[in-house]
């Protein structure tokens, strides 16, 4: 067992008047299986990043094992997989190859295929099982999952669950809970590392925001109850004192210092219930940092002059000569969320862009009205650049909703000053999701909404499009997502 230790940790972008991390000190073992979340632009690849020495920084970062780090980059893709794995890690054994890939489910007939041949959920199994089998490193995993499916992270998460010594961005709550056994979070004030998997994190959050929301009203009824009764004192402590130079009522000598003690002692107790009003504003102050407001999202759907809003009918797509998927046939009918779920290659998204009329070529029947309206986030974010005013101009949107809404996503008012080329993986697509809340429509076609988007804007959507009720189609491989979402699924 060794230790990753972070001291008095600080770091900022240069140009950046606010620190990413500020004075951050925490231990990491290095047999621990470390799940990392937090929300999207807190900084967990930035932090990921600063191990790896890839930035400058204060403090000290020290470790006797070395990091490396997931995507890697393969500098030969061209090259035959056997190749690219001995270049990642050069003293494994053939026979520690096939029984990585063994474990992952993958043939190991792939070993003789050209590198940029294999699926991306493929190449992320092979990287994988390349960076496991190095000597005395500590993986920096920087979310596996985007690019696989519902098996594919089932086998992943398994393989993960063998394994040891790793750091894990993923926000995939099903996925993480089957392969962690401790939890580093980036709260809004600071970093916190509890045991356990994520499903135990947050209980703990939660009944942890219960208590300092129920000590926030307690004490905020005590200083109220103290202010009136330190103005209360003061007042008869001032009243007293005056009373010494008045008349008494019986003619007789005032004992002008029995009043000033009387006085001097109701203001003694003035003071001492202004000490314990300064004491509870002071422990008042320190919570609620962390809590994470939720703010509830809206979405307009448009109401269809029909029931049935689509229709496809023994639907092939094909891409030249090759039939991705063939014999689709289903309905979409007003106020259905439907997963649309399947193996990587299964034809999912281009069954999508279909109905969104982008030219795909296809066999079968397709039935849709031309005034119906649909609001679509595709699966890439690689469109996106310039200037956020730009954006919101060239797709026609109402400002301030669109601004709003990335406000309830968690967006510091800085960012809309950014291009968005500068905007993390997950706050493009928070970008793409915003457009799409905003839009009237009748119908919204949603292609893996959730890459990169952080687990509290997951639960956001989540609680959204139930109360809302809109005509969804959508593909997301984020089981627990699509359980408490869809109300019906289709199989390709």
């Amino acid at each position: 067992m060794s230790l990753i230790n972070i001291v008095n940790l600080t770091f900022s972008y240069e140009g950046s008047f606010d620190n990413i991390f500020e004075n951050v000190s925490f231990q990491i073992d290095t047999n621990w299986k470390l799940g990392f979340t937090g929300r999207n632009g807190r900084g967990k690849t930035t932090f990921l990043k600063l191990l790896m020495g890839k930035y400058e920084y204060s403090g000290t970062i020290s470790s006797s094992v070395s990091f490396e780090y997931f995507p890697y980059d393969v500098p030969t893709p061209d090259s035959f997989v056997i190749d690219v794995i001995h270049e990642i890690s050069p003293n494994a054994q053939d026979w520690e190859i096939m029984r990585e890939l063994s474990l992952l489910k993958v043939s190991d007939d792939i070993l003789y295929r050209q590198y940029t041949t294999l699926s991306k959920g493929e190449q992320t199994k092979v990287l994988l099982a390349a960076l496991f089998l190095k000597e005395n490193s500590f993986l920096l995993i920087d979310e596996p999952t985007n690019h696989l499916d519902t098996m594919g992270r089932k086998i992943l998460s398994d393989y993960l669950k063998r394994k040891h010594g790793f750091i894990l961005v993923s926000h995939d709550r099903v996925f993480l809970d089957n392969c962690i056994d401790h939890i580093l979070a980036i709260n809004k004030t600071n970093i916190e590392i509890q045991k356990g998997n994520f499903s135990s994190w947050w209980s703990n959050k939660e009944m942890q925001d219960s208590f300092e929301m129920a000590e926030n009203e307690k004490r905020k009824k005590d200083i109220d109850r103290l202010t009136a009764a330190a103005q209360r004192t003061s007042g008869w402590s001032d009243r007293v004192e005056k009373s010494k130079n008045g008349p008494t009522n019986s003619g007789s000598k005032l004992d002008k210092g029995f009043v000033s003690h009387k006085a001097a002692k109701m203001m003694k107790r003035s003071k001492s219930i202004e000490t314990r009003q300064q004491t509870l504003i002071s422990e008042k102050s320190k919570l609620l940092k962390n809590i994470e407001i939720n703010e509830a999202l809206k979405i307009s759907p448009l109401r269809y002059y029909t029931n049935c809003l689509l229709e496809l009918s023994d639907i092939s797509v094909m891409y030249g000569d090759n039939v991705v998927c063939s014999g689709i046939s289903f309905t979409v009918e007003q106020g259905d969320r439907i997963a649309l779920q399947g193996k990587n290659g299964s034809g999912k998204s281009s069954i999508l862009k279909l109905i969104c009329g982008e030219g795909i070529s296809y066999r079968g029947t397709i039935r849709k009205s031309g005034r119906l309206k649909i609001s679509y986030v595709p699966q890439s974010t690689s469109d996106l650049s310039g200037p956020l005013s730009e954006y919101i101009k060239h797709n026609l949107l109402d400002e301030s909703l669109f601004k709003a809404i990335l406000r309830k996503f968690d967006f510091p008012r800085g960012q809309f000053k950014k291009k968005l080329d500068e905007f993390s993986e997950g706050q493009k697509k928070k970008v793409l999701l915003a457009k799409s809340l905003c839009d009237q429509a009748h119908l919204y076609i949603w292609d893996e909404p959730l890459n990169y988007i952080d687990v509290l804007s997951r639960m956001q959507i989540e609680k959204l499009l139930p109360e809302y009720r809109p005509t969804i189609l959508f593909v997301e491989h984020d089981s627990a997502f699509c359980e408490n979402v869809a109300t019906k699924t289709i199989q390709l």
